[in-house]
């Protein structure tokens, strides 16, 4: 799936977000807290207000959820169409009654802003700003045009003209401000979510892909020798029946399929057994791993593996884990993709720690997102040669989230920073040559245990078989 046909499905799923029976649990509330309002008002206060009129408004609201309990289902989804509908209708009910009410000499005109929050978070940008301009010129209007409040005795009850004048200014900032914060949480919640999905999917394609990848060493390991006594006997064989035709066509055959299922070996997919001898590997076999599909991408990889001062010459064993090499797999393709010519693979281990320091000879991460590198769609305006190199490149970020959640998964702590090469730097002097990613475990992480001195391994045990969907 595309980026743009991501986006799309995002969209269509937006739509389906909120369910009609939340908006009409929502208008019960508002019509019980309405018809309280009311009844204060004309029982215990005795105000002067229009009781047909606000009963009538106040009516409107139970006779809609009345339909919209016996037209649609329970569970009913509302479009974007629909739920702009609705929430247009309790704006205009809401502005009816306050008209009758007093305008904004009423308190309650505050509730102006529940609508406005909800198609925040539900709406697209288009249906939101339509909703929320709405309610500012409802909100205008009725500062100006409305009933008086009359008390028992027939004084008018209203605020003094600074007084509602800063009330009106108030209501419209809280529109703009409330619909724009709530835009902008649910929007990184949304984002935050469909990423961790996203990372989930990756992860399990790599388990899949481990799994299948360790066939060879597995079944070389469990039927190496028994196909090397079958050749070797139909070897022996032909020797013998060199003078009898018909049967030595058949000694040909056995040693030529034994040949073709040692070829099989090469090619097949991992089932039946999983090899304990490819649970753990060294470092730096671990690591070359992830960049093999990269190697050949037009960029010069090259690995440096070295210990730190001090430390043993012995590099360690480490856990084969999908998610590290699904993790180190995606920072070497960034590395790839935004390289001149060049990447640098650093392999360091010392009594501690052990790390893996991925650098380019490229532009390096841009100083406006450097801050925010590891948060999933991070957009950024892209240079008129970055267009022309990478057209189909989005700068979505995902990627990089997603290695950097797998990699902290494993207890790995990432830093992402700039190579100053030449003296280069930004203004404001932040290094801008070349992008530097480090990944960095200790040695008491269990999840990163290797096999020294753990023991024999055991006999393999049969996999489990992976669900269908």
């Amino acid at each position: 799936m595309s980026v743009s046909e991501f986006e799309m499905f995002q969209d269509q799923q937006r739509s389906n977000w909120v369910r009609l029976r939340t908006l009409v649990m929502l208008r019960w509330f508002a019509v019980a807290g309405q018809a309280i309002a009311v009844l204060v008002a004309l029982r215990i206060y005795g105000l002067q207000i229009e009781a047909g009129y606000t009963s009538m408004a106040i009516g409107a609201s139970v006779i809609a959820n009345l339909i919209s309990y016996s037209v649609y289902p329970k569970n009913k989804r509302l479009s974007e169409r629909e739920a702009l509908l609705w929430l247009v209708f309790d704006i205009l009910q809401l502005s009816v009654l306050l008209y009758f009410t007093g305008g904004l000499n009423n308190p309650f005109a505050m509730l102006f802003l529940a609508p406005v929050a909800i198609a925040a978070t539900v709406l697209h940008l288009g249906s939101t700003v339509f909703l929320g301009l709405l309610a500012i010129t409802l909100i205008t209007l009725i500062n100006q045009f409305s009933v008086p409040i009359e008390n028992a005795q027939g004084v008018v009850l209203a605020l003094p003209p600074l007084f509602q004048f800063g009330f009106w200014v108030a209501l419209l900032i809280g529109v703009v401000f409330l619909a724009i914060y709530a835009r902008q949480v649910t929007t990184e919640m949304n984002a935050m979510a469909e990423a961790l999905v996203a990372t989930q999917l990756a992860l399990a394609r790599e388990q899949k892909l481990t799994d299948l990848g360790g066939v060879v060493a597995a079944a070389a390991h469990e039927l190496g020798t028994p196909l090397a006594t079958i050749k070797l006997t139909g070897s022996e064989l032909m020797e013998e029946l060199k003078d009898r035709p018909e049967l030595y066509e058949d000694a040909v055959l056995i040693r030529d399929q034994a040949d073709r299922c040692r070829d099989i070996l090469h090619s097949m997919g991992r089932v039946g057994k999983d090899d304990l001898h490819l649970r753990h590997a060294p470092l730096e076999a671990v690591v070359k791993e992830a960049a093999e599909p990269h190697l050949e991408r037009g960029a010069i990889v090259t690995f440096d593996m070295r210990p730190e001062d001090g430390a043993a010459l012995k590099q360690p064993n480490i856990a084969r884990r999908p998610e590290i090499i699904h993790g180190l797999r995606n920072l070497i393709q960034n590395a790839v993709d935004f390289s001149q010519s060049r990447v640098q693979v650093d392999i360091r281990w010392s009594e501690t720690e052990f790390s893996v320091r991925i650098s380019d000879d490229g532009s390096g991460f841009p100083p406006s997102v450097i801050g925010r590198i590891g948060e999933p769609y991070v957009r950024r305006r892209r240079a008129s040669e970055d267009r022309v190199h990478r057209p189909a490149y989005q700068g979505m970020g995902l990627g990089l989230f997603i290695a950097k959640t797998l990699l902290e998964r494993s207890g790995a702590k990432l830093t992402f920073s700039n190579n100053r090469q030449q003296g280069r730097a930004s203004k404001t002097g932040q290094a801008i040559s070349g992008a530097v990613v480090t990944v960095c475990w200790p040695h008491t992480e269990r999840s990163m245990a290797g096999q020294d001195g753990i023991g024999a391994l055991g006999e393999n045990l049969p996999l489990e078989p992976w669900p269908h969907r």
